[in-house]
């Protein structure tokens, strides 16, 4: 009997131990997780503890919605599972790299099917691509590909839910299993639960999706994009509504929220409890049930005065006065609320557990919203009351700039997207942080011309940079050089006399052959020449030549002294980020042409330095042809005298600041040109009379003959073509005119500086 009994104890002890060698490590994981779990919750307040906060809603309120129906957050994971398939999925793993090595980033989207349906929102996404400058018509080139079938509402109770797209995709010979394909989308799941499913597999598809769950969110593969609406303009868009000086950091309201109230279902909980923080004067938390086909089904004693209450402030002026805005999560985790409390400089107040915030890979959002809890809804009042006004007015302008760099229209929102899947395929040459969350943004600043912050224009101040001391000159010529008395020849002289001067270099745009290095002038920088392709956009293509930061673009036949020149080269780099020169001219709108106007009339306002003789930075040739798409510059080959208009355009829209012009010794008069050498025949090249840069100021009545009138008719519809691709005139206008220190004072010559500048 014993010995059964010590055969029974040591079956027992080895089954322990087996359990604890084999399980224990499973068990020793859970207990440390879940103790982990446990101490996360503890330093939080617990809305039941009432040693620390009085408790003014019950438990469930906050915490739970109270409907059977809703699935719990594993449950959410494993239907997530269930169409993510490739759930794992990194750049690393998913993406093929080999396909972008070749022709770089290039993006094709499917050709439409015909009698496919494809929502207006889905167009725009689509025709934002088709302008950008990474398009292809080639599949064979593409590293990145989008589908033709819109997937951006996938609520299988909409109309404008596409049906068996898994069996329409698998069709597709380039589909792949979804690899290096970019797929929309901005609805997704359906009544009750709303949860992530798309209803196909996407494979091994990027995945750009509004409302993302960080729980399904695969970092450094997914993009989440904001939701916007069907109304979101497609280029362009509406600026933000804080103008400088306008307002105060604080406003008449603290905090607000105006919106609909759910009764039933997924996101009722934390709008039902938005009340419990208004308090009718600096807090205004109004809601309403009134919304749905039954709604007074399901109404509750607090409807009625909800809905009295709802209509006696108006939605649009509590965005213009309050400080921050309270944005809730709604079915799903984001709303249209969020892009519009960005414009409208309202700090967001996020509430929306599990939210993966759009771009948050790139966008440093704890700069521009304040992200709560909403299980400590009642200590956001007091949280936001803390937050000092110097504070206050860095969150409203970061507002500002991230809603026009990146949320403003369905092109940005696109590009940015793209973008940031650029970054990924180059690492070593992706922007940084810093880059994406500073003026002018991620999509102004090109990584393939530096990562350095000293080489671009916008960060000097900022840094402590300066740019170069020295410019180089680019002087494009179209006509034969003959004689010293040529005015090519005597602005070789006057531009090498400059102390400044590093290098000259002449852009040969004329289909002879340049004269020998005999007959050019002998000057004492170097002097070098370059064969053009004979198109108007070359004079802006960067030129390896060229390596100081400024550039000094010139016409052959402009009129300047060294003088001159020095002056607005000291004045640039005061402003290194603006164009500056001699030659202005201005833009209007005719309200009776219902579009805008270009002038040339002498007056005191100013939007346009020509760059017939004008400085400006270097990285604006990388900007002019690698950023704008090959669609606008060959609107510049075919119009003369548009690409110093598109340039201007270009500075402005990224700058957002007018151009300065300084001093000029003459006032220059434009003449029709006499025939030039260079014939016709040059492509891109104007006929004689359409292209005299040294008589940028006259009237429209003062240029002589057809070609001028041609020639200023051009450079107005170049105006209007321009303006209709951004979606917005970027120019600004300005009345400011650099002169030197004692300019026409009367006082002796001997204490000015340029005295030459004076003299006719």
């Amino acid at each position: 009997m014993q010995t059964r009994k010590k055969y029974i104890f040591l079956t027992f002890l080895a089954s322990w131990l087996l359990l604890f060698f084999f399980g224990g490590d499973q068990l020793r994981r859970f207990a440390f997780f879940t103790g982990r779990k446990g101490e996360a919750q503890r330093n939080w307040p617990r809305w039941t503890d009432r040693s620390l906060l009085k408790s003014f809603a019950d438990p469930e309120e906050l915490q739970r919605d109270g409907d059977p129906s809703l699935l719990s957050p594993r449950e959410r994971r494993a239907a997530w599972l269930s169409v993510y398939r490739s759930s794992r999925c990194r750049m690393e793993t998913c993406f093929d790299f080999s396909r972008c090595e070749r022709h770089g980033f290039k993006v094709f989207t499917y050709p439409q099917e015909r009698g496919q349906p494809v929502s207006e929102t889905y167009g725009k996404i689509l025709s934002s691509i088709e302008r950008s400058r990474y398009h292809t018509l080639k599949p064979e080139e593409a590293c990145l590909f989008i589908l033709s079938i819109d997937t951006l509402d996938r609520d299988h109770l909409s109309g404008q839910y596409v049906r068996n797209v898994d069996e329409k995709i698998r069709g597709f010979p380039l589909w792949n299993g979804g690899r290096n394909h970019l797929i929309f989308n901005l609805y997704s799941g359906t009544w009750p639960s709303y949860t992530g499913e798309l209803g196909f597999d996407i494979g091994q598809a990027i995945l750009a999706k509004a409302s993302f769950d960080t729980e399904s969110f695969r970092p450094g593969f997914d993009i989440s994009i904001p939701l916007f609406s069907k109304e979101h303009p497609q280029r362009g868009g509406d600026r933000g509504w804080l103008y400088q000086d306008s307002v105060p950091p604080k406003k008449k309201y603290l905090l607000v929220f105006k919106g609909k109230r759910y009764l039933t279902g997924i996101g009722s909980g934390t709008r039902n409890a938005l009340h419990h923080i208004h308090n009718g004067q600096d807090i205004i938390s109004l809601t309403t049930c009134k919304h749905g086909k039954d709604w007074e089904k399901h109404k509750d004693t607090r409807c009625d005065k909800d809905n009295v209450d709802y209509e006696r402030f108006d939605y649009q002026e509590l965005l213009h006065n309050s400080t921050f805005c309270i944005v809730p999560r709604g079915r799903r985790l984001g709303s249209f609320r969020f892009l519009e409390a960005l414009q409208a400089a309202c700090i967001p107040v996020l509430l929306s557990d599990g939210w993966e915030l759009p771009f948050a890979e790139a966008i440093d959002w704890g700069k521009a919203a304040v992200v709560g809890s909403e299980r400590l809804l009642l200590q956001i009042p007091s949280a936001v009351r803390c937050i000092h006004p110097e504070r206050l007015l860095a969150f409203q302008q970061q507002t500002q700039f991230l809603w026009d760099a990146y949320f403003s229209s369905v092109d940005k929102i696109v590009h940015t997207t793209l973008e940031i899947i650029k970054d990924r395929l180059s690492p070593h040459r992706s922007r940084s942080r810093f880059l994406w969350n500073a003026l002018p943004g991620g999509l102004l600043v090109l990584p393939d011309f530096s990562t350095h912050l000293g080489d671009f224009p916008f960060y000097y101040l900022q840094h402590g940079y300066s740019p170069s001391r020295k410019f180089t000159a680019l002087i494009r010529a179209v006509s034969q050089a003959g004689s010293l008395s040529q005015p090519i020849l005597r602005l070789i002289q006057a531009v090498s006399g400059s102390q400044f001067c590093a290098q000259i270099v002449v852009l040969w745009s004329c289909e002879k052959p340049p004269p020998p290095s005999g007959q050019w002038p002998q000057s004492s920088v170097p002097l070098t020449i370059i064969q053009g392709r004979r198109k108007l956009s070359d004079r802006f293509f960067p030129f390896e030549a060229i390596q100081t930061d400024a550039v000094l673009s010139l016409d052959e036949d402009t009129s300047l002294s060294t003088s001159e020149v020095d002056f607005a080269f000291l004045v640039w780099r005061s402003f290194p980020e603006r164009i500056v020169g001699f030659p202005t001219q201005s833009h209007f709108w005719d309200p009776e042409q219902g579009r805008w106007g270009y002038t040339s009339r002498w007056t005191n306002e100013l939007s346009i330095v020509l760059t017939a003789a004008a400085f400006y930075h270097r990285y604006y040739h990388s900007l002019f042809t690698e950023y704008l798409p090959a669609g606008l510059r060959e609107l510049v080959d075919g119009l003369a005298a548009c690409e110093d208009i598109l340039m201007n355009v270009l500075v402005a829209a990224v700058t957002k600041l007018p151009p300065i012009k300084v001093t000029q010794r003459k006032q220059h008069k434009e003449v029709v040109a006499p025939q030039a050498e260079c014939r016709d025949g040059a492509a891109g090249t104007p006929p004689p009379g359409q292209r005299s840069p040294s008589a940028p100021h006259s009237a429209p009545a003062q240029v002589k003959g057809t070609a001028g009138s041609r020639r200023f008719s051009q450079r107005q519809d170049c105006l209007n073509q321009l303006a209709d691709w951004f979606g917005y005139m970027p120019l600004v206008s300005s009345q400011l005119r650099l002169d030197p220190v004692l300019f026409k004072d009367q006082v002796s010559v001997l204490r000015k500086k340029y005295p030459s500048l004076e003299k006719p």
